[in-house]
């Protein structure tokens, strides 16, 4: 969830803002009233038109506004009636008891990229992937001007009152948080952990992030007393050095991009740029390497996972191009810029990633849109394995996996590019099914809230759960 072009050119930092700040109790805007274009996969929807197929449709939009209204969104958690919505600028928080009609309940200012979160209780973890001048929500970008304490890693909030969250504490972490996945404790143990992915691909030593950076740092989380956490290791996963890169544009492992844990079954799967891997969680501050796979031909940065419900298999996004290119075109194909999806086969500590297909959306975008495979999550269905996924200006698709070797597009839901004579960044960074709905948090447009009816997902009707993150798998049978 979770753009991944290399630190060095990383989307534009954001500028100083006076004081931490909560804006509370915006008004919402109504649906974003665009034109409808044909629903046809060989024929671009233009500018300011939206396509779709009938099964999914748009039911409310929220444009961005304030102080994040020029500030890239990113990720989403959610609990009880409430969405919270990374961006650079901090984090939105939106009252969805009418997921209708949702409106803006409060709006933190607290500047670093990405901004990912993670909640349990009535904590939220944020993290922060850019150096920063101090470890306030009042700081700047660091630089040799004004390095400041070059800090970057995970914030932690209180969110008794979601419309006023409170800052609490700071974890630095080694090259900051790219990304964060919670894990809880295992019985008798009340704290959660934090496994903290993150990166570089400078081919050089930065300040935070020496090379070589091979390893995660795990944060503990006491959830009685939350200003007690801290970095309690920080295993190295790759000490081999993981996968080199490749000439044509491979990426280097050099850290992970993204962990996704299936608590239950004490498994996790890694994302970690140029390798997949499957890892035992069981002690949670050891995490140990199961196995990993390598796709040298098709996959140019390992970025995200998923499992099926039954966690026998897993799906791996190849963001080509790091999130900032056209890659949805006849010339990248279907198969780079795609999901990957693998079974798991074998028991114990010999289970093997075995690769069954590919997976991209079936339609031509634009070379003004960045396009690629992104953060989604599945759909409750029971005994199938199905998804819903962004994909950038790509859209949001909602896809079959439950045959590994014949996956196929059930849905989605499309705007046209933002311009249709410049490459301007932009489209859905996650899209996430939560009690009934699909939320989408698009970079630059805003909240998009869409509804799915199909009598393929309909068994989904009715299953709801009070805490949602992504990289956080639950058994949804279990709701």
């Amino acid at each position: 969830m979770k753009h991944s072009a290399p630190r060095g050119r990383q989307l534009k930092r954001l500028a100083c803002l006076s004081a931490a700040t909560v804006v509370v109790g915006l008004l919402a805007a109504p649906s974003s009233g665009v034109a409808q274009a044909p629903a046809d996969p060989g024929t671009p929807p233009g500018v300011d038109e939206v396509a779709s197929t009938k099964n999914l449709n748009q039911v409310a939009h929220l444009p961005k506004t304030g102080p994040f209204a020029n500030s890239t969104n990113s990720d989403w958690a959610f609990k009880g009636e409430y969405a919270y919505g990374g961006n650079y600028n901090g984090f939105a928080v939106y009252d969805i008891s009418n997921p209708k009609a949702p409106t803006v309940a409060a709006q933190v200012l607290c500047p670093g990229s990405q901004n990912d979160i993670s909640i349990k209780g009535n904590l939220l973890f944020l993290g922060t992937d850019s150096q920063r001048t101090n470890d306030s929500c009042n700081n700047a970008a660091s630089t040799t001007a004004a390095p400041g304490d070059r800090w970057e890693g995970v914030k932690i909030f209180d969110i008794s009152d979601p419309t006023t969250p409170a800052y609490l504490k700071s974890v630095k972490t080694d090259c900051g948080s790219h990304t964060q996945t919670m894990i809880p404790g295992k019985a008798g143990d009340n704290s959660v952990y934090l496994y903290v992915s993150s990166y570089n691909l400078a081919a050089a030593d930065q300040p935070n992030c020496a090379l070589p950076h091979d390893k995660i740092s795990i944060v503990r989380v006491p959830l009685a007393e939350p200003t007690a956490a801290r970095v309690v290791s920080t295993p190295v996963l790759f000490p081999d050095g993981g996968y080199p890169g490749g000439t044509e544009g491979q990426s280097p492992t050099t850290g992970c991009h993204d962990i996704t844990a299936y608590p239950e079954k004490d498994i996790a799967a890694g994302a970690c740029m140029g390798d997949g891997v499957l890892f035992d969680i069981s002690v949670r501050s050891q995490p140990k390497v199961i196995t990993t796979v390598r796709d040298t031909e098709n996959f140019a940065f390992w970025h995200s996972a998923t499992f099926n419900n039954k966690a026998t298999k897993v799906v791996f996004t190849d963001e080509l191009g790091g999130g900032g290119a056209a890659t949805c075109n006849p010339e990248i194909g279907p198969e780079r810029g795609a999901d990957a999806i693998y079974d798991i086969v074998g028991k114990g500590n010999n289970r093997k990633l075995e690769f069954r297909s590919y997976f991209k959306i079936p339609r031509t975008n634009t070379d003004t849109e960045n396009c690629v495979a992104h953060n989604g999550s599945l759909i409750p269905v029971p005994g199938k394995d199905i998804m819903v996924q962004a994909w950038y200006q790509g859209g949001i698709s909602v896809w079959d996996f439950t045959n590994s070797r014949n996956p196929k597009e059930i849905a989605y839901w499309e705007r046209g590019p933002i311009s249709d004579t410049q490459f301007v960044l932009g489209g859905s960074w996650s899209a996430y099914w939560y009690n009934g709905f699909i939320y989408s948090n698009d970079i630059a447009k805003g909240v998009d809230v869409l509804e799915l009816k199909d009598r393929r997902t309909n068994p989904a009707t009715g299953a709801s759960t009070e805490l949602f993150n992504a990289q956080t798998q639950d058994n949804y049978s279990n709701w």
